[in-house]
């Protein structure tokens, strides 16, 4: 039984055997039923209205395993991880990507580098997701095998598997978040959408290379579930949207040589050529994806991605008039250069009404910040 099956069966037999959760109690059967977390509390906007997201990406645990280097960066990144966690007290974390080196790990015990990185998450007890990169699907450790460990030891992760038939070879983090204004609405003012954009190598012996791309499959379901949110929670007009992939997408690539440090600032010292977007293979392979995520994703504040760890800034995309942004190097295993340092992209919605611009910007570990911007109708 694929792991798809077996974590649907897992949530069914929570449905059956737990009590919802007081805040669900009075939502009616067509809101529950769309509820991807039954048995989880609703994820919400503060008291006062702000809703904060901490976004760690490219942690790269398990680099050079068989000598001294390797771990010691891990170890650092845990330092970052607890540091950052204490001091800026998100609502909610995102881990976008790259989580480990998965060709430098072992077979027997590559799994146990997700114990490594839920600690200190654990630790913080904050709600999180997490997205899949490249180097998380290698010959020794798969998208799949990272999210049964992180569901297994890490209560308070939201992170989930698409429905069987979507997301393509070795791309099953494909899903959505909902987050609420009050506990006791039942309706959300806020999705988090989260897409896995595959790469890497497939397991074992005759491994092969993995597109690297979010497969055209997930273009109908952003389709049919935005349709399922429309008929259940009324129009998409009072819904926010933030999308996170660890890829960025082709479409990307053109606007490197429009930016200019006013409007985009922060580091600019990765290069978009092949292998630093989707679909670097042959145009288009993530066209359908990107074409469906913008039409039918409406209030989308942004899309983030990591990936190219020299890269820090936002900018509008013309096609599509969205804004993207890249993350910010948070690990201490993958590659980096002097000055770049290492942190997270923080995210605050001031408000759960979408037409309200969000505040956006670089924190490195020491506390310094770059790089901020108000992405609204406005920006670039």
């Amino acid at each position: 039984m694929r792991v798809c099956s077996l974590l649907a069966v897992a949530s069914t037999a929570l449905w059956q055997t737990h009590a919802l959760p007081a805040n669900k109690l009075k939502c009616a059967k067509s809101s529950l039923d769309l509820d991807p977390y039954p048995h989880k509390s609703k994820i919400t906007f503060k008291e006062d209205g702000t809703f904060k997201i901490t976004v760690f990406s490219d942690l790269h645990y398990g680099e050079n395993p068989w000598d001294d280097w390797g771990p010691i960066q891990d170890i650092n990144s845990t330092t970052l991880i607890s540091a950052v966690l204490a001091d800026e007290k998100p609502d909610y974390i995102v881990l976008n990507g790259d989580l480990i080196t998965g060709e430098n790990t072992f077979r027997e015990n590559s799994t146990l580098l997700i114990d490594e990185i839920m600690a200190p998450v654990n630790a913080a007890k904050i709600p999180f997701s997490s997205t899949h990169g490249n180097h998380d699907n290698e010959a020794n450790i798969t998208h799949t095998e990272e999210i049964e460990r992180e569901l297994l030891v890490a209560p308070l992760s939201y992170t989930r598997v698409a429905p069987p038939g979507i997301g393509g070879e070795d791309g099953p983090g494909t899903y959505w978040v909902p987050v609420y204004t009050k506990a006791t609405d039942c309706t959300p003012s806020l999705i988090l959408w989260f897409f896995d954009s595959r790469g890497g190598f497939s397991l074992g012996p005759d491994s092969h290379a993995v597109p690297d791309w979010v497969d055209s499959s997930v273009a109908g379901w952003i389709e049919s579930e935005t349709q399922a949110m429309n008929t259940v929670w009324g129009s998409a007009k009072d819904r926010g949207a933030i999308a996170f992939v660890h890829i960025p997408p082709h479409a990307i690539q053109a606007i490197q040589e429009t930016l200019n440090s006013t409007s985009n600032p922060g580091l600019n010292d990765d290069f978009l050529g092949s292998g630093s977007t989707q679909d670097s293979a042959a145009v288009g392979n993530d066209q359908p994806f990107w074409d469906s995520l913008n039409a039918n994703v409406k209030n989308l504040h942004a899309v983030i991605s990591g990936h190219d760890h020299g890269n820090e800034w936002c900018a509008r995309e013309p096609t599509k008039n969205v804004i993207f942004c890249f993350d910010k190097h948070s690990g201490y295993g993958g590659y980096s250069s002097a000055g770049w340092g290492y942190g997270v992209r923080n995210i605050i919605l001031s408000s759960p009404d979408p037409s309200k611009g969000v505040e956006t910007w670089i924190r490195l570990q020491d506390g310094t910040t770059r790089a901020r911007v108000t992405l609204d109708a406005n920006y670039s």
